[in-house]
């Protein structure tokens, strides 16, 4: 069995369900909506987001769930398609997993409108079911992703980034939607008990080693074979880089920050800073922190008695840091 099918066998029966949920809450009187709708539903992805909110609320409600963490599971996921239509907008992207992106299609006019139908229809459903302490924890994911771009866009532009700086962004950028579907699936079966704010955090610990992961990929996997540079080539400063660059000399990162601002699309160049990365740290540097994030995640896990969800829980950590792709 996959791990991801593996990971989802406690919540399968709770899944399907929500499958059908979800669709319901995305559904309008517009075709042109639906269409494009439909397209995006068919298209989706592991459903990693919707998985945690019921892992978590059944490893917390004693293998219960109720009618709040079907609502949780389908605002984060509506959320969640309406930033990734959104982010295909920004990026000027015309795929998404493997097919045509909704501006592809449609254009970014209609894009960016359906992005904000999908937002509104989460905010609704929290605000029509009286789901307040859920809408918090989703706005706050919001603010925090908005933030987080565009600290990174701010940042980017002068190569200022500190690991301080990268945590935050990362923190925020990734980790805050992963941290609010932990806490939405602890608060919709258990609302104002400490569960909320430790699943919250476990979320955070789990977002933070996938961004140190995707990262790495950067630098070449199994899969591919082959260093993509593709960071370097965006001008984004990731942790193994900015490790490398805390401790070169004045010489070596005078030349780093050059290659990087100034000759990010040579490919010579660019396979120069990955080599001097490798041989300089930076990897071993990052994966260490990447195995530190995973143990703090998993000893908050170790509070709860073990459990089938736990232990898909459990899984779900280790293929984080397992993952090929």
């Amino acid at each position: 069995m996959k791990i991801v099918e593996q990971i989802k066998a406690p919540v399968a029966h709770e899944m399907e369900l929500f499958e059908k949920k979800f669709q319901l809450a995305m559904a309008s009187r517009i075709a042109l909506l639906n269409r494009i709708t439909h397209f995006i539903v068919n298209r989706k992805g592991k459903q990693m987001r919707p998985m945690f909110v019921f892992l978590v609320a059944k490893m917390i409600g004693d293998g219960e769930v109720n009618d709040r963490t079907y609502r949780g599971a389908s605002v984060i996921e509506l959320i969640h398609t309406a930033t990734l239509v959104h982010d295909d907008v920004v990026d000027d992207s015309l795929k998404r997993r493997g097919f045509f992106s909704v501006n592809a299609l449609w254009k970014n006019k209609i894009a960016v409108l359906v992005g904000d139908y999908l937002l509104s229809k989460g905010l609704l459903l929290s605000i029509d079911n009286g789901d307040f302490d859920l809408l918090q924890i989703i706005s706050v994911a919001v603010r925090e992703m908005s933030e987080g771009e565009l600290l990174q866009i701010e940042k980017a532009r002068r190569l200022d980034i500190t690991e301080e700086v990268y945590y935050d962004i990362i923190r925020k950028k990734t980790a805050t939607l992963i941290a609010a579907c932990c806490s939405l699936g602890a608060c919709a079966v258990s609302p104002g008990s400490q569960d909320v704010e430790k699943m919250r955090e476990f979320g955070e610990m789990i977002g933070i080693a996938f961004q140190i992961k995707d990262d790495l990929f950067d630098y070449g996997n199994e899969r591919i074979g082959k260093p993509t540079g593709i960071d370097i080539k965006e001008q984004k400063m990731t942790l193994p880089l900015i490790h490398t660059l805390q401790i070169a000399s004045k010489k070596d990162r005078k030349w780093l920050i050059n290659s990087v601002k100034k000759h990010n699309r040579d490919k010579k160049r660019v396979k120069e800073v990955i080599d001097f990365v490798k041989n300089n740290g930076g990897l071993e540097y990052a994966v260490k922190a990447m195995y530190d994030y995973r143990d703090r995640a998993m000893s908050i896990l170790n509070t709860y008695p073990d459990s089938e969800y736990k232990r898909s829980l459990e899984l779900m950590v280790e293929y984080v840091i397992d993952r090929k792709k």
